[in-house]
């Protein structure tokens, strides 16, 4: 059986606090990644764009570029995963963050245990992705098409844009399209992690989903939520 990937995971760090930043080079290397630290948002833009990685995990306040400045720009021409660490209950920033296409944050203070298996998860959603057969190259809910190669949807003339997380979500959705799916399910199949009451997401990926269909005009069905119960896709309801 041939290993998936033979070198060690590639990861950059941009955190501009010396301590914190040192604390997630020393433990993360030792953990087995391959891991570049720098504490400039625009060094950090630029190293991203000159050097291949596999995952970036940024501060959103930074010095030279912000982190939400950082991500618009990479977003332009990377699908790179990108983790985001701001203040805990700086929730408008981690809603801006996820609209711009992060896959993920980490409230402060985090601990290392917790960022380790965050990266892990994501890393291995990537691989899975990678993995899975190219054909069919589209598969259709009614005129809604699913690209596994792009991981995005496309509608009429206009793709979704959306991030991996938020593509796996809508296509595990699909798949098990009228079905109410628990939230602890797909925080464990999508995301890969165990569902916690605080952690938010889950609703803030749903939230970004129902957005970008909405702004391609797809209203054939739609992401809705079962209070007590979890997620399911479903058709409109026709009001007259």
């Amino acid at each position: 059986m041939n290993p998936i990937s033979i070198a060690p995971p590639r990861i950059l760090t941009i955190e501009d606090d010396p301590v914190l930043g040192a604390y997630v080079h020393e433990h993360l290397g030792r953990c087995g990644f391959q891991v570049t630290w720098c504490q400039n948002g625009s060094e950090g833009l630029e190293i991203a764009r000159k050097t291949p990685f596999d995952l970036v995990l940024m501060d959103i306040l930074l010095p030279g570029m912000n982190g939400l400045t950082v991500l618009t720009h990479l977003r332009q021409s990377h699908t790179l995963p990108v983790i985001l660490m701001s203040a805990l209950g700086a929730e408008a920033d981690r809603i801006s963050g996820f609209r711009l296409g992060a896959d993920d944050y980490l409230p402060k203070p985090f601990s290392m245990a917790e960022l380790r298996v965050r990266i892990e998860a994501i890393l291995r959603r990537v691989a899975l992705d990678r993995r899975q057969p190219p054909a069919p190259l589209y598969s259709e809910v009614q005129s809604l098409r699913f690209d596994d190669e792009l991981c995005d949807v496309h509608y009429g003339q206009q793709w979704a844009g959306l991030t991996r997380s938020e593509y796996r979500l809508l296509e595990t959705l699909h798949r098990n399209a009228d079905e109410v799916l628990s939230k602890a399910f797909l925080y464990q199949h999508v995301l890969q992690r165990g569902y916690a009451p605080h952690d938010r997401s889950l609703d803030m990926h749903v939230s970004q989903i129902r957005r970008k269909l909405k702004a391609i005009s797809y209203s054939e069905r739609e992401v809705r939520t079962v209070w007590g119960k979890g997620y399911v896709l479903s058709a409109v309801d026709e009001k007259g």
